[in-house]
């Protein structure tokens, strides 16, 4: 065998090879994590009688914990290296996977929506950085398809557990931490993607990490990232519990369903676009994303579910093609130790607007009922697509502009 042979087939080279997959795998588990809770809302809600309100704050706690670990943490993998800060985020996810299973009341649940938003930022920035490290052309991608395969299999997979499984507040919990466990053990046979690097200390001061080459980019592409993460968000927390009101439909499998519609379609559609340019995805997604909502609107008004799967279905590939756009303009400007920072700043963008207006949302439910505040979150959305258009023609023509 030659030294070229032996090299190739080494377990070292092994480990690269399945690196990505694995890598795509763990960012899959935490989103799912994540995504996991939303199907339960509404027996939590029956079980510990709290409002649509704290569903809102329970589910927005998580984002803010997340942004706060985006913000304090999201670049240290560029000092530390990927794997320690991987594995610490695994630990600190199975931590919060005991909260729920112990959990007695909001407040558990809601101390386990911190602990497991923290370990998700720190896994986010760091996952995603070393995706890119692997591979620059297919990371991006990864990056985007991941997280909504894991929030799809996360909603899903609860709600059927729930409908048909017993411990419906416990099992799902329990599936999860075996497998953070188990990707706990082998995060230590893939390599190292980046070398450790002085200012660990320095870099844990809060500081959003806009490389200037990359400013103007995200800028213009804040008004559709925006309103990709306030759908999600919107869908996340309060969806089950609008399914329920207006359909009158309270089987656990149904509100799971149109929640991973989204996901799922988005996950497709990032998965067909792969290799289409990201003005062209974004071209896709703003325009699937616009029919969508109004159709969605359209299924909440006449009250019938396979509308309103339909609209979810059509909603969730531009939700897809936008943040895949979003990721593949961005990424590709940063330099290798300022991806992590960068890819902190465009989450802490996104969750932001993942959970700010899902509290609103919340109020709005209880003040002037589902109909009327899907109603007023939809035109917001629809507004903020149409500044997104304005400001992406805005941005390209002073790229195009001669000098």
């Amino acid at each position: 065998m030659t030294t070229m042979d032996s090299t190739a087939n080494s377990p070292q080279s092994f480990g690269r090879r399945l690196a990505p997959l694995f890598h795509a795998a763990t960012s899959a588990t935490f989103f799912a994590a994540s995504s996991a809770p939303t199907p339960l809302y509404r027996i939590y809600q029956q079980v510990f009688a709290f409002s649509p309100v704290l569903i809102t704050v329970i589910f927005a706690v998580y984002a803010f914990a997340l942004l706060i670990s985006l913000l304090i943490v999201g670049s240290i993998s560029d000092h530390l290296g990927r794997r320690p800060v991987i594995f610490a985020s695994l630990i600190l996810n199975m931590v919060a996977m005991a909260l729920f299973l112990t959990a007695s009341g909001a407040n558990w649940l809601i101390a386990a929506r911190i602990v497991q938003g923290f370990a998700t930022g720190a896994a986010a920035s760091s996952i995603g950085a070393a995706l890119v490290d692997l591979d620059p052309a297919k990371g991006p991608v990864a990056n985007s398809i991941a997280p909504l395969i894991g929030m799809a299999v996360g909603a899903f997979g609860t709600s059927a557990l729930a409908q048909y499984a017993p411990a419906p507040t416990l099992l799902v919990y329990a599936v999860v931490l075996v497998l953070l466990v188990i990707q706990a053990l082998l995060i230590w046979t893939t390599p190292e993607t980046t070398r450790r690097r002085a200012g660990v200390i320095a870099s844990l001061k809060p500081e959003v990490a806009i490389p200037p080459q990359a400013r103007r980019t995200l800028l213009a592409l804040t008004p559709i990232n925006v309103a990709v993460w306030a759908l999600g968000g919107f869908y996340l927390s309060l969806v089950p519990s609008l399914i329920s009101a207006t359909t009158g439909s309270t089987a656990p499998l149904v509100g799971g369903s149109v929640v991973a519609a989204l996901t799922i379609s988005g996950a497709a559609s990032v998965f067909l676009l792969r290799k289409k340019s990201a003005a062209t995805t974004l071209t896709f997604g703003i325009s699937t994303m616009t029919l969508g909502i109004l159709a969605v609107v359209a299924g909440v008004h006449s009250a019938e579910v396979p509308v309103l799967i339909a609209g979810t279905l059509i909603a969730g590939t531009g939700f897809g093609a936008n943040f895949m756009g979003a990721v593949c303009s961005i990424m590709p400007l940063a330099k290798p130790d300022e991806r992590a920072g960068l890819l902190s700043a465009f989450y802490i963008q996104s969750y932001l607007a993942f959970s700010l207006p899902a509290i609103l949302a919340g109020f709005l439910s209880k003040a002037v009922g589902f109909t009327a505040t899907t109603d007023i979150y939809a035109a917001a959305i629809l507004a903020l697509i149409v500044c997104g258009v304005l400001a992406l023609r805005a941005g390209l023509r002073k790229v195009t502009a001669p000098a």
